[in-house]
């Protein structure tokens, strides 16, 4: 596998925008009536909406790490990259999950759905990661990417108003 720096932040920024959008559509979509009821562990809505960039440079840190790592691996193809991106969520969100756990009065099913929904997150970064490193042009996949973000936002915009 001879990738460059530059292909390599180019698909690593194709992984960040599948994992954003997909992000969109958990936390704003799939979560959103859990957010919106609060409790004393979440943050007011106003205050956490401010701080989503914060939420965001963690995306970006992660799907770089991913990144790295499946460079380091020689990780290829969108099913490698899927399985790996997804057991590395899985690890990361897991203990993630059991720390919070430990500490804090965050309802179990949060915990359950941030952990379920950030390794698929992760997986989905992992399955793009891993076809931009297999594909000879990613013009194709960049096309792919676009359309799933926008469906992401779109589907997660029309869940925080139907269940919000």
């Amino acid at each position: 596998m001879k990738i460059n720096r530059g292909q390599a932040l180019q698909v690593s920024g194709l992984g960040m925008i599948t994992a954003v959008g997909f992000d969109f559509f958990l936390h704003a979509g799939l979560l959103s009536g859990v957010y919106s009821a609060g409790g004393a562990f979440l943050l007011p809505v106003e205050v956490a909406f401010r701080r989503i960039p914060f939420g965001y440079a963690a995306i970006a840190i992660q799907v770089l790490l991913l990144t790295w790592l499946m460079l380091k691996i020689h990780v290829t193809g969108w099913k490698n990259g899927l399985t790996f991106g997804f057991a590395l969520g899985a690890l990361i969100w897991g203990a993630e999950a059991l720390g919070l756990y430990s500490v804090t009065t965050v309802p179990p099913g949060l915990l359950s759905g941030w952990f379920f929904g950030q390794s698929i997150e992760l997986g989905f970064a992992g399955m793009v990661i891993g076809s931009g490193f297999a594909a000879a042009s990613i013009r194709g996949l960049m096309i792919k990417v676009g359309l799933f973000f926008l469906a992401c936002i779109v589907s997660g915009v029309v869940l925080q108003n139907v269940t919000g």
